[in-house]
């Protein structure tokens, strides 16, 4: 399995709980942590977990390993490791104060119109 399929099982369980204002930022020369970060947030503490719950199990059900996934029963920023993709699973309120979308500004967006079709 590829990086990007991993990226698009990731992106498209996300979008499947109406994840909002999804994003997926290239992390490659950037970062050591990962190739890809996933953004996106929840507008509640239910939805926030579904969305993380979904990533977590879709990726299992396509062969991928989740190395790690914190934050999940404070559903404030649950972080999903899948080893080169990382998805950040924000509460609304949590996502503009930590703010990841600028603090990895030099981080050149992925388009991900295909995998939400």
């Amino acid at each position: 399995m590829t990086d990007r399929q991993l990226l698009q099982t990731a992106v498209k369980a996300a979008d499947d709980k109406r994840a909002e204002d999804l994003m997926v930022l290239n992390m490659r020369g950037i970062s050591l942590i990962s190739d890809y970060f996933i953004i996106c947030h929840g507008n509640s503490d239910k939805q926030v977990q579904a969305i993380a719950r979904e990533i977590k199990e879709k990726a299992y059900e396509n062969g991928f390993e989740v190395k790690r996934m914190e934050g999940f029963d404070e559903a404030r920023w649950v972080l999903i490791d899948l080893g080169d993709v990382v998805a950040h699973v924000f509460h609304r309120d949590e996502r503009s104060y930590y703010n990841l979308e600028r603090l990895w500004g030099d981080a050149p967006l992925e388009n991900i119109q295909s995998e939400l079709q």
